[in-house]
């Protein structure tokens, strides 16, 4: 007599393989998919998690190298993916996803195991990623791959207004002065958390024209930098945002000129707002945009793995975005 039993499809990943700029629609439908059933099992029906706009897929895969990976299955379709970043000691994954007929059956292990494997081979020493705070699921599978939850990362949006003077931008220096920028850019990391280096994120965003770099001068030094994106995230939406992806000062006091040059650089661009993500660790950050009448729009909840905590700086502060 035959007996019942849940079928679980066979488990078939052929990987990890370097992800191309031709992978992106693939990439997209993953990516929807998953995130829209994630969404569904947290009790959110009406969500459906729209495709990432292709240029964004093709800087997050130029920003990862390769670390970009892609894992296919039986009929040669992607399965899975992970990208994997590192900035200097700093790496972090995302977006990483699993088609949802190839979940609970290894597969998720698998490439958040490889992606550990890659940043340790890489030299990295943090290492971590951002979930959502509610998914009880993502939190206990990344625990389990021994990832440790700390702070939230709190995104707050102030509304785009003019400043009385814009601040310099990199985009707009001749090529010789961009090149000094960046460097002081550079070393203005390396002082406040020796290692990280956010030198390719912004060469990556002036190459392909998906927002520019704010600079903070003081005296005739850069004392600080935001680095934004204008270009929409989502594929065929206008402008709404402009996103700070990394965000750094020399001195904490500095965080209200800054935040008042981000506002006028939203409105010079043609978004509605800028939005910051900050991570818990910054209280003075957090609070003076509260008391600038930020707003709060979104919370993930920041993750390492045991041994490759994240570091804060303790002069100054550095903001990085882990998604893209």
């Amino acid at each position: 007599m035959a007996t019942s039993r849940s079928w679980r499809p066979r488990q078939v990943l052929e990987g990890p393989r370097p992800a191309r700029p031709d992978d992106v629609a693939e990439l997209n439908d993953v990516f929807s998919e998953s995130f829209t059933e994630r969404y569904r099992r947290d009790g959110l029906v009406g969500v459906r998690v729209p495709h990432l706009n292709p240029v964004v897929w093709r800087y997050a895969i130029r920003d990862a190298g390769d670390g970009a990976m892609i894992w296919r299955g039986e009929k040669n379709e992607i399965v899975a993916f992970n990208m994997v970043h590192r900035s200097g000691v700093e790496g972090w994954m995302g977006p990483l996803a699993v088609r949802t007929e190839q979940q609970g059956v290894g597969a998720g292990a698998e490439i958040v195991r490889r992606g550990i494997e890659w940043l340790k081979i890489h030299g990295a020493t943090t290492i971590g990623l951002e979930t959502m705070p509610r998914t009880m699921d993502n939190i206990g599978f990344y625990s389990g791959a021994g990832f440790a939850p700390g702070r939230l990362t709190l995104t707050l949006t102030l509304d785009a207004t003019y400043a009385d003077k814009p601040a310099p931008l990199l985009g707009r220096l001749s090529p010789s002065d961009k090149d000094d920028a960046i460097a002081e850019c550079r070393a203005l990391v390396q002082s406040l958390l020796p290692g990280y280096d956010h030198t390719r994120e912004i060469q990556l965003t002036d190459e392909l024209a998906l927002g520019d770099t704010m600079l903070l001068m003081k005296g005739g030094a850069i004392r600080g930098f935001a680095l934004c994106h204008t270009a929409p995230l989502v594929e065929g939406r206008t402008r709404e945002d402009l996103r700070v992806l990394k965000f750094a000062l020399a001195e904490d006091a500095s965080i209200d000129e800054a935040a008042r040059l981000l506002s006028d650089f939203a409105r010079r661009s043609g978004t509605r707002r800028v939005s910051i993500r900050v991570q818990g660790e910054y209280e003075v950050a957090y609070q003076r945009l509260i008391a600038m009448r930020a707003r709060v729009r979104w919370t993930d909840l920041r993750m390492t793995l045991s041994g490759y905590a994240e570091r804060k700086a303790a002069n100054g502060m550095v903001l990085s975005n882990w998604e893209i």
